[in-house]
């Protein structure tokens, strides 16, 4: 009874099982959110913004700069500041 039992079982879990596996994975990698054509222009549109924002930051202290000599404007931030997700840092 074993000599017949135990290929069926192999082959039912190569044939059913392990198909079924990877199927269900791939339906399931294929139902993830994906960024959409309008979240990428809202995206574009926002650093576009951000970009528009700091160039009118850096105009302001350049006019309160030149209007209030003991005025300092605040230091650019340096490169690990500036990216906090760097790759480089390590906990």
């Amino acid at each position: 009874m074993e000599d017949v039992f135990l290929p069926i079982v192999v082959l039912g879990i190569l044939f059913i099982g392990l198909p079924w596996v990877i199927l269900h994975y791939v339906t399931k990698w294929k139902q993830a959110a994906t960024i959409t054509n309008e979240d990428e222009k809202l995206l574009d549109e926002l650093h576009y913004m951000a970009r528009r924002l700091e160039d009118r930051l850096q105009t302001i202290e350049r006019i309160v700069a030149a209007d209030n000599p003991d005025f300092r404007p605040a230091p650019a931030p340096t490169s690990e500041e500036a990216d906090p997700y760097s790759y480089s840092r390590r906990n």
